[in-house]
């Protein structure tokens, strides 16, 4: 599948200094990254993109804790790649490459990351990052789009020449990780991330059925009287 091209827009303002400095200006309420000693000064993100956030965060974390597959790291969560400090709106570390995970930041690359677009960081979202996750091996690069009259998703994954492929869109009924063997989520789930239920999209992925997962809601409403 072609890579469809970005879209370019202006990114905010930038600070210079080095990444030391960067690490004694920064705490952990500042949510900015650095990049070969220009430091990118996030706005506060909106609703659209937390409930996105949120959807994915608890969908991904119920697959990867069943499973133990590895960690999941939501921002703002340092993840330092050579002359760059990005914090990825969600990144996968596979159990094999625990050893990256330290107590401050992940040093080296994500298995797979995930990137909500906001207003102000579509041309880094789609270009700068890009590039940047493709370089250092990034296994897996999702780019979520939940903006009103935008709605576009675009899923990459690393091909046998270190070049990220397109191999699914918002287009896509289902779509499919490569990173984490039997996860699939429907695009469509994202638009409705701010009434969805990541439990009951779980549970479609598990493939159980309305009724059963209701059977399991009323056992545990019965177990939890019970215990009153």
């Amino acid at each position: 599948m072609a890579i469809r091209a970005p879209v370019i827009e202006t990114e905010t303002a930038r600070l210079e200094m080095s990444y030391e400095e960067f690490l004694q200006w920064a705490d952990e309420d500042t949510h900015a990254e650095w990049v070969d000693g220009e430091v990118i000064i996030h706005m506060p993100p909106k609703d659209i993109h937390q409930a996105t956030l949120g959807f994915l965060h608890r969908l991904l974390g119920l697959f990867v804790d069943l499973f133990n597959l590895g960690k999941i790291r939501i921002a703002p969560f340092e993840m330092k790649l050579g002359r760059s400090s990005r914090e990825p709106d969600i990144l996968f570390i596979a159990r094999e490459n625990l050893d990256r995970l330290t107590e401050d930041r992940l040093v080296g690359p994500a298995d797979l990351i995930v990137e909500i677009i906001s207003d102000d960081s579509v041309y880094r979202d789609r270009y700068r990052k890009f590039q940047e996750y493709r370089d250092a091996g990034v296994r897996e690069y999702w780019v979520i789009d939940p903006r009103p009259n935008k709605q576009r998703a675009d899923f990459f994954r690393l091909d046998e020449q270190g070049e990220y492929e397109l191999y699914a869109t918002e287009d896509d009924e289902r779509v499919a990780s490569h990173v984490l063997p039997g996860f699939w989520l429907r695009p469509a789930w994202l638009w409705q991330a701010d009434e969805g239920d990541p439990f009951l999209a779980f549970c479609e992925m598990a493939g159980l059925s309305e009724t059963a997962v209701s059977q399991f809601r009323q056992q545990v409403q019965a177990g939890l009287k019970s215990e009153r």
